[in-house]
């Protein structure tokens, strides 16, 4: 069965075939659906802070 993987970063479905996978030198394994994500993540932005993830959404209370 193919299994889909949750962006790291926003927290959204991953669909196979998609996305990029980024392995930190220390083997820690991050998955981003989008560059959106991935440069979001590279700038060292908390999920919780950013508006439209779903951390954010939890946070603010919208979700």
């Amino acid at each position: 069965m193919v299994d889909t993987r949750t962006c790291n970063f926003c927290g959204e479905a991953i669909d196979p075939g998609t996305g990029k996978m980024f392995i930190r030198k220390d083997g820690a394994i991050f998955y981003f659906c989008s560059s959106k994500c991935q440069n979001n993540s590279r700038l060292g932005r908390v999920p919780r802070r950013v508006r439209w993830t779903q951390a954010g959404r939890k946070a603010l209370g919208k979700e």
